[in-house]
């Protein structure tokens, strides 16, 4: 990829509970190829070319059993940070996002890139970290996402479709959705300033380019990701995970067959 011209940081975010896995364990410790879910995320990270180091957001409850159990265990050496996150995501990202701007990090990421990404998701791949990082240089904000396979209904607040919007214009979001450092960290600091006022006009944010719409001028580019880039959040979505690495562990003995 050639010499970086800025600091990448990724914000890897592991603080939810998991309610509608149904599970007693929360979705980032179940195993998934005999691994932690986050373990995939974290490694993806690890071994980027794209990535210098990480922060990483888990439960307050958790930051012990993240520390020891998942990074010092697997020897993620590029988190250099376990923050405590909130009960929302956008509340995780907010925690994260202190850190950067306090510079409490062994590297400041004063005027990098943040690669924001849910650790849900298990097949994030250097392809996606190396597309999203081209896109940020040239657009200062953007999203990994894919076009839509499904027609689209807007709904009106009785549950009747009101509208179809164009379905070459609809995109599904994914992560990672990466950003200027001062940007994304200037917009949360809005986003917290203006939260009473958000919440009167019922404005809710869902992602981090929900953020950067609100609050910057920057239009946020769609790069396309994957497919297979889902997020774990249901059973069903944890069987589609272990059909899909199956079929990269076929792929991978395949490919081994085919070089002896």
């Amino acid at each position: 990829m050639g010499e970086k011209e800025k600091r990448c940081t990724a914000i890897v975010l592991a603080a939810g509970s998991g309610s509608r896995m149904h599970s007693g364990v929360a979705k980032q410790y179940m195993l998934l190829g005999g691994k932690p879910l986050i373990w995939y995320a974290l490694r993806a990270v690890e071994r980027s070319a794209v990535i210098d180091d990480c922060i990483l957001t888990a439960s307050a409850s958790d930051l012990d059993y993240m520390r020891k159990e998942i990074v010092e265990k697997y020897g993620f050496h590029k988190v250099v940070s376990i923050v405590p996150g909130g009960a929302e995501r956008y509340l995780s990202v907010a925690c994260a996002l202190r850190v950067v701007a306090e510079g409490a990090m062994p590297i400041p990421n004063r005027d990098g890139y943040l690669f924001i990404h849910d650790g849900a998701r298990p097949f994030l791949t250097e392809k996606i970290l190396q597309d999203t990082y081209k896109a940020v240089k040239k657009y200062h904000a953007c999203v990994a996402a894919m076009p839509s396979k499904d027609t689209v209904k807007i709904a009106d607040e009785e549950g009747f479709a009101r509208d179809t919007p164009a379905r070459r214009l609809v995109w599904t979001i994914q992560t990672p959705q990466v950003f200027d450092t001062q940007l994304i960290v200037n917009a949360y600091r809005q986003l917290e300033e203006n939260k009473d006022r958000l919440e009167k006009e019922r404005i809710f944010v869902t992602d981090d380019a929900s953020v950067a719409e609100l609050f910057t001028d920057r239009k946020v580019k769609l790069v396309e990701g994957s497919y297979e880039n889902i997020k774990v959040t249901t059973p069903e979505d944890m069987k589609i995970a272990e059909a899909l690495l199956e079929g990269e562990r076929e792929k991978t003995e395949s490919s081994g067959k085919l070089r002896e």
